[in-house]
């Protein structure tokens, strides 16, 4: 268990957090407005579970969140005050007194034009300077099913500079079937939403994941890099020989053996997941990240996640104050894994203790890298004069 556990902490100061269970989209809206003083919010961040209809929920924005900035996307599940859960409505209201923001919604996303969203994002930059005193970051949302987010990723990296970039892809439970996001009073598909943030808040950016390299390894000896699947591995049909290198039948292979057995990338001495999807009719790999022929992938291995989980969330300011709260992109196969040994309790207290809020993904934004079965984050810290006693 955690090293500490206060489930009665004080809430957090410069997000206000409201949760609704209710099936019909409308009654959910009328009980996260119930929840959030609006006045107070500079922008609301509404993460969608899969079971709500989104057509239906901004259909009903006008009545429930009136004159509210509203953003988000669909989601494979939420990360509440109380952890995990599923099917919920999650809502994040952004306080005024600490945030101000600009958008920008790319539509179509897929295909990127590269030198469209470099002129963009640096265009939004220019027009919203930092006040002095304040920092800036940005956030992104995409639709989790365009292929299209390692291209996005280094645009917007070329086009704010040194502004951060941190972020999670829509997601549509485990259906793979359309995923959206939310701007202008509308669900989009086929998008990509940008958000730039100013704040007063000290804030540090998050990213980890739980796997170690071993010593198996596959070159993509044919791929279709626009589809993002993989037809061989190591010369034989992509699927079995993955299934011989992690030691399972193909008939085996399930989205838990894909969580437990990514395959990595090295870049600079570093290993990032690059995660499968599912199997593609025919024996070949979907995965949900950037593939070519000739990359070379390593079987990777897993380290204990939840002694992962408590390193990678134990981070403070430097007064040595732990954050008022951390927004959480979590990619949904890290779930899985976490469900499948049983371990859903002790994860929801250690994001619970460490005040995590956000959703699982279908990948995750960080630093200008796309990456996956990753958790990446944001912990806000609050400013000297709003300190808890």
């Amino acid at each position: 268990m955690p090293a500490c556990q206060n489930l009665n902490q004080a809430p957090a100061e410069a997000v206000q957090v409201a949760v609704s269970q209710a099936a019909d989209p409308l009654v959910a809206l009328q009980e996260i407005a119930a929840q959030i003083a609006l006045v107070n919010a500079g922008f609301v961040m509404l993460l969608v579970p899969a079971t709500l209809d989104p057509v239906a929920l901004a259909a009903a924005l006008p009545q429930t969140l009136p004159g509210t900035v509203v953003f988000g996307c669909t989601t494979a599940g939420q990360i509440t005050p109380q952890g995990y859960q599923d099917n919920v409505l999650l809502a994040l209201a952004f306080q005024r007194r600490h945030f101000r923001v600009a958008s920008l919604l790319f539509k179509p996303v897929a295909p990127v034009s590269i030198a469209a969203v470099m002129a963009r994002a640096e265009r939004l930059a220019a027009q919203f300077p930092a006040t002095p005193g304040r920092r800036r970051l940005a956030l992104v949302f995409t639709d989790g099913l365009s292929k299209q987010e390692d291209i996005l990723m280094a645009a917007l990296e070329a086009g704010l500079r040194d502004i951060p970039v941190f972020g999670g892809s829509a997601a549509d439970g485990l259906s793979f079937d359309d995923t959206f996001v939310l701007h202008g009073g509308a669900f989009h598909g086929n998008a990509a939403l940008l958000l730039l943030l100013e704040t007063d808040l000290a804030f540090r950016g998050l990213g980890f994941h739980h796997f170690e390299p071993t010593d198996k390894r596959m070159v993509v000896t044919r791929a279709v890099p626009e589809d993002r699947l993989v037809l061989e591995l190591n010369g034989a049909p992509a699927a079995a020989e993955y299934a011989r290198l992690v030691g399972v039948a193909v008939a085996d292979l399930s989205p838990i053996i894909f969580a437990e057995n990514p395959v990595l990338v090295r870049n600079r001495g570093s290993y990032h997941v690059r995660a499968i999807q599912q199997i593609h009719p025919g024996g070949g790999l979907t995965f949900l990240s950037a593939i070519d022929d000739g990359l070379l992938l390593t079987l990777g291995r897993g380290k204990e996640i939840l002694r992962t989980l408590d390193a990678g969330l134990a981070v403070t300011d430097a007064t040595g104050a732990a954050p008022d709260f951390i927004l959480g992109f979590d990619c949904f196969l890290r779930k899985l894994e976490i469900e499948h040994k049983g371990l859903s309790a002790e994860a929801s207290a250690r994001l619970r203790d460490r005040r995590v809020l956000g959703f699982n993904t279908y990948g995750e934004q960080h630093l200008g890298v796309h990456v996956n079965q990753t958790f990446v984050g944001v912990a806000f810290f609050r400013p000297d004069g709003d300190r808890l006693p």
